[in-house]
């Protein structure tokens, strides 16, 4: 079995089954409880999840029926036994126990943890290798297919901030690998999507710049110069202004010895 979160909401079973939850609200109470697994969450963080700042005065009662729910649909679509109890009321709230490989979104973690550990100890391929997986697993949007409330957006944005992290340590590793000229479609793909990242934008202009491309890198630099003073009357940060100086002052080559 597995639950996966970082794409639409799904539980694979055992015999390879996809299945979702036909009550939108019982998607949103297993989802909350799943990005924190084998903890409690309590029940009033539940219940303004689901509501908000202004519950029904039933609440309490409607709650404990999704949890009801929840167990009964478990049972009937073969996703737990009389040997093993998934969803767990532990006062004062409810958790749900599954195991690290059963959540795509503990996987996604600990292969995070991994390539971030092989670069640090100079391994960028075994690095590239362990985070090209992790970004495998996404499928879209995270829980895209449910209305999240505020809780469960904060969690939401955890995970993206995550995703964006793994792709900067995989071009981390690939520019160590020498792979500068195959990052460059992506990181053109990557400053449209975030256009207010500037670490994006600044490996384009240096990979633009090690290519030889430095026409290109420069106008990479204006276009975020561009954007930053347009939309938030910004400048582009002293690093990448201290980058572009790079590219127009290239270091001369040295004297050929007679």
């Amino acid at each position: 079995m597995r639950f996966n979160l970082i794409g639409p909401f799904e539980i694979i079973t055992d015999e390879g089954r996809a299945y979702t939850p036909r009550t939108p609200k019982v998607c949103q109470l297993l989802a909350l409880l799943l990005t924190r697994p084998n903890e409690i969450v309590m029940i009033d963080s539940l219940i303004r999840e689901l509501w908000g700042c202004n519950p029904p005065r039933s609440a309490l009662t409607t709650l404990q029926t999704y949890v009801y729910h929840s167990r009964k649909m478990f049972a009937n679509e073969g996703l737990t036994s009389p040997e093993r109890e998934l969803l767990l009321t532990r006062p004062p709230g409810y958790l749900i126990r599954v195991d690290a490989e059963e959540l795509d979104t503990q996987i996604f973690e600990r292969l995070i943890r991994q390539g971030r550990d092989h670069l640090a100890n100079g391994e960028p391929e075994l690095a590239a290798k362990r985070l090209r997986d992790a970004l495998a697993l996404w499928r879209g949007p995270a829980l895209a297919n449910i209305s999240a409330g505020e809780i469960l957006m904060a969690r939401i944005s955890y995970l993206e901030e995550l995703r964006i992290r793994a792709v900067e340590l995989r071009i981390e590793a690939d520019k160590q690998l020498g792979r500068h000229r195959e990052l460059i479609p992506e990181l053109r793909s990557l400053v449209k999507e975030y256009p207010f990242n500037e670490w994006f934008h600044g490996q384009l202009i240096d990979m633009l710049n090690t290519a030889g491309r430095r026409a290109e890198a420069l106008q990479a630099y204006q276009n975020l110069r561009k954007t930053l003073h347009d939309e938030l009357g910004l400048e582009p940060s002293t690093a990448l202004q201290q980058l572009q100086y790079e590219v127009l002052s290239p270091p001369f080559p040295e004297p050929v010895s007679q």
